[in-house]
């Protein structure tokens, strides 16, 4: 079977589900699984595009709702525009489906001026050879010693590691780290940048402490091995400490004016705040003006369609959703707090004018205008070919839709990648015309889609050419292991061990 970067999507958004308790289930067409503007998807039609897919993904309700509600929806729905000649540029309409990515730039314009004006450590040469900001900056030569080692097998180990470090200078560091270090620092010479000593493991972010720059320490053991560690010279390293140096002290300025905003404002976060968190998470775009009151504060509160609107319109908003749904209450309680400080930032925001300049604006209603012409060209539903094809508005829509289903026979076929449609499009389009998606059709179509895969998985296991002498690589042919007893699992095999990345680091 092939692969496609719909996987890639069915897993980023597994935990996404059907809209539950809808008022207009479509309770009388159980047949049905969605209707986007004239246009129906039917469980037939549903159930036969996952059944007979030629790409690797799992029958589920998650993975249904996806392609109905997230491919079908809003692609059958550009249809519906395109017959129109509906461009769908309503600079309104963008702005209002696009408040979560302003918002993001009002506070990103907010925070680079409040940081601008705090105190920022200058990266002294000083302050980092007294190591009084808590940066240091390192080389080492690691000497793994893999876990569950014999005593034997560890001292051998280490005897090596002495005798590399009785052969270290500064002008051969490089050299030897190159040539024994068992970390990926080895090509870049033992060099690791700056970094805060609490980052490492003690023992080696305490031997780092110890060293006066351009030392090179005895023999070091941490629980990944051996190092032999030098300290870099301020030459050497500051231009890099300069940088982080300023950062680290403008991030701790910035973490302290959000907590004292925070502690002013009264932050407080609902009780029932976390099971409204879970139910939006499942399906984001739907309960984008629930006005559910989740968090409060003085002279403002944060509701639960504006972190749904939060959520969808993040860039990794299927995969905070699937986060969230394995959280414990405690964790999400942090993140409506995290949540309703951004919102208390947004306000003070406001309040100091940092809303998007005109070029932003304008940038955003382009990007919004390309991402339809786009999308429309991709899926042959632009309105020129529809009106070059077709004479009446219903005779493109028509069009349109068979197109759309052109396109998705080619999607499960591996034949084409889904087109992800941007956030603020799928909500202009969702909310000037008309869809439903039936949670009751969306499990019929999964039922009837497993039976379909299960009868050509059958056929195809049956159609197999049958052979006396096994095949090689088949259980029971010569040199293959056999296989495990009923109910017993398979034993894992020995995959051997492999270094860490980055032993220093825990």
């Amino acid at each position: 079977m092939k692969r496609s970067s719909l996987l890639v999507l069915v897993v980023g958004a597994a935990s996404l589900v059907a809209c539950d308790g809808l008022k207009e289930a479509l309770t009388a067409h159980v047949d049905v699984v969605a209707r986007a503007g004239s246009q129906e998807l039917s469980v037939t039609r549903l159930s036969d595009l996952l059944g007979k897919a030629r790409i690797q993904i799992p029958i589920n309700k998650d993975v249904a709702t996806l392609v109905a509600r997230d491919l079908w929806v809003p692609y059958q729905l550009l249809g519906a525009a395109a017959a129109k000649g509906d461009s769908l540029n309503d600079p309104k309409a963008i702005d209002a489906a696009a408040a979560g990515m302003i918002d993001q730039a009002k506070l990103q314009k907010f925070m680079e001026g409040l940081a601008a004006t705090m105190p920022s450590d200058t990266g002294s040469q000083a302050s980092y050879e007294s190591g009084a900001n808590g940066l240091y900056a390192a080389r080492h030569i690691l000497f793994l010693v893999p876990k569950g080692s014999s005593a034997a097998a560890k001292d051998s180990i280490r005897r090596k590691a002495e005798s590399v470090r009785a052969q270290v200078t500064a002008a051969n560091f490089a050299d030897l780290a190159k040539k024994y270090s068992d970390d990926n620092s080895k090509a870049q010479g033992g060099e690791l940048g700056v970094f805060p000593r609490g980052v490492m493991v003690k023992p080696f972010g305490d031997a780092v402490a110890a060293l006066k720059p351009g030392q090179i320490s005895p023999l070091v053991e941490s629980e990944f091995g051996y190092h032999i560690i030098q300290r870099n010279t301020w030459d050497e390293i500051k231009g890099q400490y300069s940088q982080q140096a300023g950062d680290r002290t403008k991030q701790a300025a910035e973490s302290l004016y959000i907590t004292k905003a925070q502690a002013d404002a009264q932050v407080k976060v609902k009780d029932n705040a976390a099971s409204i968190v879970k139910t939006i998470a499942k399906d984001p775009i739907t309960h984008r003006h629930d006005s559910d009151v989740i968090a409060t504060w003085k002279g403002g509160d944060f509701t639960a369609g504006k972190l749904a609107t939060v959520i969808f319109s993040d860039p990794r908003g299927a995969q905070l959703s699937q986060q969230i749904g394995s959280l414990p209450d405690s964790i999400i309680r942090r993140y409506v707090e995290q949540m309703a400080q951004r919102e208390l930032l947004l306000q003070r925001a406001d309040s100091a004018k940092m809303g998007p300049t005109p070029e932003q604006v304008a940038n955003l209603h382009h990007d919004f205008v390309q991402a339809v012409t786009v999308a429309w060209q991709a899926l042959r539903i632009d309105p020129k070919s529809l009106a070059d094809s077709a004479k009446t508005p219903a005779e493109r829509e028509r069009l349109a839709a068979s197109r759309v289903e052109a396109f998705l026979d080619k999607v499960m076929a591996g034949e084409a990648q889904p087109l992800p449609i941007p956030a603020p499009l799928q909500i202009v389009l969702m909310d000037k015309y008309d869809y439903k998606l039936n949670a009751a059709g969306v499990d019929r179509a999964v039922e009837r889609a497993q039976k379909i895969r299960t009868v050509a998985d059958s056929t195809r296991a049956a159609n197999q050419p049958k052979s006396a002498v096994p095949l090689p690589g088949t259980p029971g042919a010569p040199g293959q292991a056999q296989p495990p007893a009923a109910g017993r699992p398979a034993p894992m095999p020995d995959a051997g061990k492999k270094a860490p990345t980055q032993p220093a680091r825990p």
